[in-house]
């Protein structure tokens, strides 16, 4: 019942969102989890949330699995290299899962501005964050995966392919990912490492709960102030997508794509938390904006 225990994982951008249903989803599949952020109980980043790494730690063992706490800046070169360096000790070397998850741009996004108005450190401080920091993770982290001939690598963007996403520096982050994702995995291919990229719909994060005044009690609520929001989904189903792959022993026929929720709900079976399958795909289609 527990398909990935034994397994070695790394959820890079673990405090909340995405990163946070990542984790815990593997947790629940019986991994081992090092949840990587800058958010502690005991040092908070300037994003200034509560959500902290130790809780999703705490999560991750709750569900079934092992969590770890690793306090770690991944735009800052030594702290990814000793994060590695502690896995490869604690695990005699062994990291079977890799997911990038790492952001920090909703604070730098100017949504609604030309990028020539728009602040030219916020977009590059942007792209150290949500780009740089993934390039540096897999720098030091795919070497362990080479080594045993073996291992699944996974970018976390918005979107499956190279559109404008409506800020000029938004856009190009996340889509940048997306090709990190297509590059590595055939540099790694010969390796029998697999690399690909993945997308939730529209997240209902903390921060996007917050955003609308809602809680995930009576989220609906925030129907009203944007009805987009009613085909939103839960972090849990982006981290059930997570584990889906990583247990799928022909996930390498997927390697070098990039691939969404609401596809691999359909071909996987998996539900959201409340059992529903969002299709943020279809929806897209029927509202003219696919």
């Amino acid at each position: 019942m527990k398909p990935l225990q034994g397994k070695v994982t790394v959820v890079a951008g673990a405090t909340r969102g995405a990163g946070r249903g990542i984790a815990v989803s593997l947790g629940e599949a019986g991994a081992t989890v090092y949840c990587t952020g800058r958010s502690t109980r005991g040092q908070l980043s300037n994003m200034n949330r509560k959500e902290t790494i130790d809780e999703t730690a705490e999560l991750v063992t709750e569900a079934g699995g092992n969590g770890i706490a690793v306090r770690v800046d991944h735009t800052v070169e030594k702290e990814v290299k000793a994060l590695f360096e502690r896995i490869r000790s604690e695990q005699d070397g062994q990291l079977d899962i890799l997911v990038n998850d790492i952001w920090g741009g909703d604070p730098l996004t100017e949504w609604n501005t030309s990028f020539w108005e728009h602040s030219l450190d916020n977009g590059l401080l942007m792209q150290r964050r949500a780009v740089h920091s993934h390039m540096i993770t897999s720098y030091y982290g795919v070497p362990l995966m080479v080594a045993r001939k073996q291992g699944l690598l996974i970018e976390i963007t918005d979107g499956t392919d190279y559109r404008y996403r409506g800020n000029l520096y938004y856009s190009l982050a996340k889509s940048s990912v997306i090709h990190l994702a297509q590059s590595m995995s055939a540099e790694l291919r010969p390796h029998n490492v697999i690399a690909l990229a993945l997308t939730p719909g529209f997240l209902r994060s903390e921060a996007m709960l917050d955003h609308f005044g809602v809680t995930e009690n009576n989220w609906r609520e925030a129907g009203k102030q944007d009805p987009h929001f009613l085909m939103s989904e839960t972090p849990a189903y982006i981290g059930r997508a997570v584990a889906a792959l990583a247990s799928d022993p022909h996930v390498a026929q997927k390697s070098g794509q990039a691939l969404s929720t609401w596809s691999l709900s359909e071909e996987y079976g998996f539900t959201d938390r409340d059992g529903s399958q969002p299709h943020w795909g279809n929806y897209a289609i029927e509202q003219g904006f696919a």
